[in-house]
């Protein structure tokens, strides 16, 4: 089986590991990524990245030539795109840019025109409910009737998907998984005690944007209402406007101390840090200030922190927002979006029962090698594919239905 991956995620490196697992789980199975040969990822890495090819086996990542540096909607390929599918011939075309994209459309379009026979895929996060007026409408509306399969990183996205129609297989999961042997149990006594923090003290995680749809003053009002009864610090990992206002409020309650700032970690030191906590929390808020041009409002898409804080054993508290929950599964606590009386009672419950803390832990671990790893997702990917092979074509069904409505 052949399978071509077109997206920008994949001009990162460590992004890779999923596709390549998943190329060597067979010996007949080839897989070929194709990202833009530019591209400028916007915020904290504003800058043009030009991507390099690489090979490994039966594995390769192929820069093309693109329009559009900066928007993965509008993100398509140049000609030489045409000249690679001719010569890698796919049985499997998955395009990881969402429903409406314009770079699906065309590989689309060329599997067809080129008669690959391929089956096409994508790959979506979008979780909230849109309306789409011409010329995007008719564009996700090619798109959809020639899909013969979606791979949603959310539940949502893919009751989403079915409310705008399509009555294909979906399948479920992440985009990336985590590296078990990266993100493991590791005792970090010398990173505790840089940071001077205590081993009485029980150390609350927060990873991520410093922004208010990611909880984090909802965390910073139940961590004030425990204030001095117990021993505790607040390890924060991240940056954003909401950094002065936590501190100003720590501050005024006499609470500066308890807090560790940290702005930016490698990521493979990501796991030393997460080994320090206790407990990471992710209490992410749903929102209707952020806006695109076809919908209104945020929800946590997945929570990638969560997965790796899982891999670690330390036990996750999430909010209810978005996709939460379905990771957490029955393998932490989650409580109420924006109810910090209720979080505060889950840091408690885990702070007085370290043997209940423990069990989450566990539970959380076996969770992420269950469903969560690379190797996992990719198991599951491969599968999918699978099944999607011995399907009748998109086009088939088009044509069928095409001839009994006429």
């Amino acid at each position: 089986m052949k399978i071509l991956v077109a997206s920008h995620t994949y001009i990162v490196d460590l992004n890779c590991e999923k596709y390549k697992i998943l190329s060597q789980l067979a010996p007949d199975l080839e897989v070929t990524i194709v990202v833009p040969k530019r591209w400028r990822p916007g915020g904290v890495q504003n800058r043009l990245i030009e991507t390099q090819p690489r090979q490994e086996g039966n594995f390769r990542v192929v820069p093309l030539s693109n329009f559009s540096q900066n928007n993965q909607g509008l993100l398509c390929f140049g000609a030489d795109l045409a000249s690679l599918l001719r010569q890698f011939q796919p049985d499997i075309i998955q395009v990881e840019q969402g429903a409406k994209a314009l770079g699906y459309s065309q590989l689309i379009t060329l599997n067809r025109l080129l008669g690959l026979g391929a089956k096409n895929l994508f790959f979506t996060w979008w979780n909230l409910p849109y309306d789409l007026n011409f010329p995007a409408s008719a564009l996700e509306s090619y798109n959809l009737r020639r899909t013969d399969g979606i791979i949603s990183g959310n539940q949502d996205g893919a009751d989403i998907l079915r409310q705008r129609g399509y009555q294909g297989p979906i399948q479920v999961m992440p985009q990336l998984g985590v590296d078990e042997a990266l993100f493991c149990p590791q005792a970090q006594p010398e990173l505790a005690a840089q940071y001077g923090i205590q081993p009485h003290e029980f150390v609350v995680g927060f990873a991520g944007r410093f922004v208010p749809e990611k909880g984090l003053l909802t965390l910073y009002e139940a961590l004030r209402q425990i204030g001095q009864t117990r021993p505790w610090k607040w390890l924060l990992i991240g940056r954003g406007p909401l950094q002065e206002t936590v501190q100003e409020r720590a501050a005024a309650d006499v609470l500066a101390d308890r807090l560790i700032w940290i702005e930016s970690v490698p990521h493979a030191e990501v796991p030393r840090y997460i080994n320090l906590m206790h407990t990471l929390v992710l209490p992410s808020e749903t929102t209707e200030q952020f806006t695109t041009l076809t919908s209104t409002g945020w929800k946590e898409q997945f929570g990638h922190v969560l997965i790796e804080a899982m891999a670690c054993q330390v036990p996750v508290v999430g909010s209810d927002s978005g996709e939460i929950p379905h990771v957490i599964g029955e393998a932490g606590l989650v409580f109420p979006e924006g109810n910090a009386t209720a979080l505060q009672a889950c840091l408690l419950e885990l702070m007085q029962q370290p043997e209940q803390a423990i069990k989450l832990g566990k539970l959380g671990h076996d969770r992420v090698l269950a469903h969560y790893t690379n190797l996992a997702i990719a198991q599951q990917q491969l599968s999918f594919y699978r099944h999607l092979i011995n399907q009748p074509s998109s086009e088939n069904l088009s044509s069928r239905l095409g001839v009994e409505c006429g």
